[in-house]
């Protein structure tokens, strides 16, 4: 197996920091994104979605968008971790909170960063009303997320799942945004230290 990916972009850091839960080491391929690689016929050719990470198993098949290469390693991997939930409940709950931390967080943090930004104005249209917008949008589910790990250590509950990465990487790039996490929210606050000693994280 090989990852085609960028190394720190989020989407990327996500897989990378999942592969380490599962103590997995595979191959990985930069891709120069900024420079369009990503937009290529021949890159199309594995992730018609034209995005990275890019998960290509050893007969070719390739699997795009990264919680679906999570799915597919978790899946096929032996592990005891149970990083989508252990019991039916769990499951629900995980899927429930990374959908809300996908949706509500990240794409928001996504949309904010590349319409302010202007990053790839060379082949999108930026509209700085939508990424102030987005930004104030972001802004409105930190307490959201805060409150819940008031209720619970992790996000989606009493254990650590994919959720918690999903949340640490939207907290490490609310940073280009000029956004930080403080007194305002404590649990989210808490939480973040608790992430931080974590070995696949650091």
């Amino acid at each position: 197996m090989k990852l085609h990916h960028k190394t720190g972009t989020p989407s990327a850091q996500r897989v990378t920091i999942f592969l380490r839960e599962l103590g997995m080491d595979i191959e990985s391929v930069e891709v120069d994104i900024r420079g369009g690689e990503n937009r290529s016929a021949a890159f199309r050719e594995k992730a018609p979605n034209g995005l990275i990470p890019v998960l290509e198993l050893d007969d070719g098949t390739c699997i795009c968008e990264s919680l679906a290469i999570c799915r597919y390693l978790d899946a096929t991997t032996p592990n005891n971790k149970a990083l989508f939930g252990r019991t039916a409940l769990e499951q629900a709950q995980v899927e429930m909170w990374q959908r809300m931390v996908e949706l509500q967080g990240l794409v928001p943090a996504f949309q904010a960063f590349r319409n302010l930004s202007g990053v790839y104005q060379d082949r999108e249209h930026c509209i700085k009303e939508w990424g102030e917008e987005s930004r104030h949008r972001l802004k409105q589910f930190l307490p959201v997320l805060d409150a819940q790990l008031g209720k619970q250590p992790w996000v989606a509950g009493e254990h650590f799942s994919v959720a918690d990465i999903s949340a640490w990487v939207l907290c490490g790039f609310m940073q280009r945004l000029e956004l930080t996490l403080d007194d305002r929210l404590p649990h989210l606050k808490r939480w973040h230290q608790q992430m931080a000693r974590r070995h696949s994280v650091q």
